[in-house]
């Protein structure tokens, strides 16, 4: 039996109604018609100021969100905790485009970073380029265009409130993940975020580059970030996960006309994914890794590599991470086993959190299996419990 196919450590935490709630959760998000649909339906009703509370908060967001505030994510951190699972911590608002909401945003990232300072169970802090600067902006320096005087300070601007971020995650003794973006913004934050992790990590790995690798460079990228550290004296950090921009990246290369950025098939992404698994494993002393996924065969890989190299579960250099809501038979299975697991915990206001929710539902229908794989195990898991009476 498979490590992963252990439903009842899987499911420990989870009530007969949870399980429940979480398999007709599935069931929707398994039609790409239903998505789409209510993607668009969504997006109407909050132009319009609909009352959606009251169907998306018992629902879709308590499902994949820790709360609303930070102090609304304590439960959450204590059940992970029960079970060795640790949280990252993400404001996940997105959407906004005002100087006062990127201030806000950064406030509220600076009280995540200082309430890791206080708990073990959170093992990193996280936020997106997007969420502290604008997109045309971002979009306009990756193209290389000239900026204007004032699009020069309000770069500046972004860059610091980075910088702060990144500042007191090292003061404060914890990691901070920096998330990546659409390709047509990605090159403006992979030059800061290679700035700043020339910056802070020369003692350990503060700062962590994520790298979404249904791109055909990103292979080629990771293997170029880690010479150049190595060069300029730096511990590089890298999470790897598959993508979340599939197909916005497709639709747009298409409707502008330029070689798409993204594998052709799932294969190729797979390859590259596990290759730079290897690639950082096999360097395991000088980069810090987190594996990003919910494919049982990319973690199986990469713990079959740990054992053949005689590396520890435990090594302070590899998390394995899922997703709030999705792949507990992971996280649950691997933690029981000793490796270091963390959990994608987004937080904040429902409405600014919508864009996450549309995408992780989008994500679990266009991932093939992932969605039938789920609403498996929990049937399985179920029959058990009804089997044995519980």
């Amino acid at each position: 039996m498979s490590l992963f196919d252990n439903t009842r450590v899987a499911f420990a935490d989870k009530s007969n109604r949870d399980l429940r709630k979480a398999y007709w959760m599935f069931v929707m998000v398994k039609s790409p018609l239903l998505v789409k649909t209510g993607a668009v339906l969504l997006q109407i009703a909050i132009r319009l100021s609909l009352p959606i509370r009251w169907i998306l908060k018992p629902t879709v967001f308590d499902h994949f969100c820790g709360g609303e505030t930070l102090q609304d994510c304590i439960p959450s951190l204590e059940s992970l905790s029960k079970r060795n699972v640790k949280a990252v911590l993400d404001y996940a608002a997105e959407g906004v485009e005002t100087e006062k909401e990127f201030d806000e945003a950064t406030e509220r990232i600076l009280a995540t970073v200082e309430l890791c300072r206080t708990r073990e169970d959170v093992a990193f802090a996280v936020f997106k380029f997007t969420g502290i600067a604008r997109f045309a902006l971002l979009e306009k320096q990756s193209a290389n265009e000239i900026l204007t005087a004032e699009e020069q300070q309000e770069l500046e601007r972004a860059v610091n409130r980075a910088d702060e971020i990144c500042r007191k995650s090292m003061e404060a003794g914890i990691s901070v993940m920096i998330d990546a973006e659409e390709s047509w913004i990605q090159t403006a934050v992979d030059d800061i975020v290679e700035r700043l992790m020339e910056k802070y990590n020369r003692e350990r790995q503060v700062v962590f580059h994520t790298l979404q690798m249904y791109r055909v460079d990103r292979l080629y990228y990771l293997k170029n970030l880690f010479a150049r550290a190595m060069e300029k004296g730096y511990f590089p950090a890298v999470k790897l996960v598959r993508g979340a921009y599939m197909e916005k990246e497709r639709e747009r290369a298409m409707e502008k006309d330029y070689a798409s950025p993204i594998h052709l098939d799932k294969n190729a992404t797979d390859d590259d994914f596990d290759k730079a698994v290897r690639f950082c494993l096999m360097h395991i002393d000088t980069i810090a890794l987190c594996i990003g996924t919910h494919n049982e065969n990319s973690c199986q890989e990469a713990i079959d590599f740990m054992h053949v190299h005689e590396l520890d579960a435990n090594h302070p250099n590899i998390h394995f991470s899922q997703l709030m809501g999705m792949s507990d038979h992971i996280s649950n299975n691997l933690a029981i086993e000793g490796y270091n697991v963390c959990k994608y915990l987004p937080y904040g206001p429902l409405k600014l959190v919508m864009p996450y929710l549309i995408r992780r539902a989008e994500e679990n229908t266009s991932v093939a299996g992932q969605t039938g794989r789920e609403l498996e195990l929990i049937k399985k898991e179920l029959r058990r419990r009804n089997k044995e009476g519980l």
